[in-house]
């Protein structure tokens, strides 16, 4: 049981971090994350060692995000990717900056759905949780040289789409 304990307050954060970045709710966040724990507490006695064990745990907190997001009938593109707007550096203190801004949170969203679905959980997994390539191909079950292959692909659509977007 001490261990656990460890475990929970060495990888809260990353873990919530994680899920917050997916769903931009921070109540919705900590739920998600308190799940997270409690399902890797009581499936701890399955972890192989076979990757990391914040590997693990971002695995199970995407699979909670996604059961949440099944059983309220939501989809992943209805996710807040307030992130990628805020890249661009954009204020809002200027009403045409604003239009520009909620713009490009309409086109990520559009892309996003676009997107196949393999490449939409490798690039969720490369930034919003920030893992490494061999931690994306522990997480999906893939070799790590796919999950390069997939993540190029998926950058390589994502900025199809953006151009056919903004008609560039």
């Amino acid at each position: 049981m001490r261990s656990f304990e460890v475990l929970y307050t060495t990888y809260y954060e990353r873990v919530y971090a994680f899920l917050y970045r997916l769903c931009m709710d921070r109540s919705l966040a900590e739920d998600l994350t308190q799940e997270t724990f409690l399902q890797a507490y009581t499936a701890i006695h399955r972890f192989r060692g076979e990757c990391a064990i914040s590997t693990w745990l971002i695995s199970i907190g995407k699979h909670v995000y996604f059961r949440y997001l099944k059983k309220n009938k939501l989809h992943l593109d209805a996710a807040n990717l307030d992130l990628v707007a805020n890249t661009y550096g954009v204020q809002v203190e200027n009403p045409e900056v604003y239009i520009d801004q909620v713009y490009i949170k309409k086109a990520v969203r559009k892309m996003m759905h676009e997107i196949p679905k393999k490449y939409r959980d490798v690039v969720v997994l490369r930034i919003y949780a920030q893992l490494s390539f061999s931690q994306i191909a522990a997480v999906l079950k893939i070799s790590e040289n796919s999950a390069k292959v997939i993540f190029f692909r998926a950058k390589k659509k994502m900025m199809e789409v953006l151009q056919h977007e903004f008609e560039l």
